[in-house]
């Protein structure tokens, strides 16, 4: 285990929003982020594919529905928690384009906030 990184930045509402979610979620979710912050991936998370493969994708779920928590640790030597939302439908797993637009953007943004990425 690597020494750890300084607190997440939290975009936009993404924090508040977790914490409106339930308890199970947040759990999930804030495991996940301490794994992260540890440079570990949780049994939670993956990578995404394509063009976001340097976001980190946490799925989570309660009753109420499927939970979904984008960050990415490939900007500079900081944990950036992109997105948080309520998946909408029950069924698939495939991340609807329009909030793959909107990690994208937050993406984007970040890297030209932060500093470009590790490595490059």
């Amino acid at each position: 285990m690597t020494g750890s990184m300084d607190q997440p930045v939290w975009l936009y509402s993404t924090l508040e929003d977790l914490r409106a979610s339930s308890a199970e979620v947040r759990d999930t979710m804030g495991g996940a982020i301490r794994a992260a912050q540890f440079g570990e991936m949780s049994d939670d998370a993956e990578p995404m594919k394509g063009d976001l493969r340097e976001v980190v994708e946490i799925r989570a779920h309660d009753r109420d529905g499927i939970y979904r928590m984008m960050y990415t640790t490939k900007i500079g030597d900081v944990l950036i928690v992109l997105d948080f939302f309520k998946k909408k439908g029950v069924a698939g797993g495939a991340t609807p384009k329009v909030d793959l637009d909107r990690i994208r953007q937050r993406y984007k943004k970040a890297k030209e906030q932060y500093g470009t990425s590790k490595g490059r």
